[in-house]
């Protein structure tokens, strides 16, 4: 006898359906977390913090919703080919380590001496970690980063960082 309806195999069949209802999972956080945020403290024009949750949220429900569809209309995900890795080389451990070092100077010295400095050591640290050795070009390209990334946060988004002894400057 024939068995009528929705079974285990139907579901192995289709198992992308797992990954649309995780994602309308994190949608729907994503938007019971964007209303209850206060706008009265952090409003600084026309689009409040709101703004973007409920866009990434929305984005997650839409993409979790077109995934569903595909799948139910018989859409399949490909099996991986697989990269071009040699799984016996070893780890790198040292470029792994040389990261790590930059961020924790970064975190370290970040109260000291602000962001625009601290920012400037994790960006050439993590460009020296992955192999540039242009001692005259990285450590500029870095400074401008930072003082870059200061500027947008600091004075077009409101975000304080800290300064540090560049306060006055920038």
């Amino acid at each position: 006898m024939r068995e009528v309806g929705v079974g285990k195999a139907w579901f192995r069949e289709r198992s992308e359906l797992g990954v649309s209802a995780v994602l309308v999972g994190l949608g729907a956080l994503v938007l019971v977390d964007a209303a209850r945020i206060h706008t009265d403290f952090a409003q600084r024009g026309p689009v409040g913090p709101k703004a973007v949750p409920i866009a990434v949220g929305v984005g997650l429900l839409v993409v979790a919703a077109l995934l569903a569809r595909d799948v139910l209309r018989g859409g399949r995900g490909e099996a991986e080919g697989g990269e071009d890795v040699d799984l016996d080389a070893p780890a790198d451990w040292r470029t792994v380590l040389l990261l790590c070092g930059a961020f924790l100077a970064n975190a370290a010295l970040i109260g000291v001496v602000g962001f625009p400095i601290s920012g400037a050591v994790l960006f050439w640290g993590a460009a020296y970690a992955l192999g540039s050795r242009h001692f005259t070009r990285d450590p500029l390209i870095a400074a401008g980063l930072s003082v870059g990334t200061y500027l947008v946060f600091n004075n077009l988004l409101g975000v304080p960082l800290p300064g540090g002894p560049l306060v006055g400057v920038l």
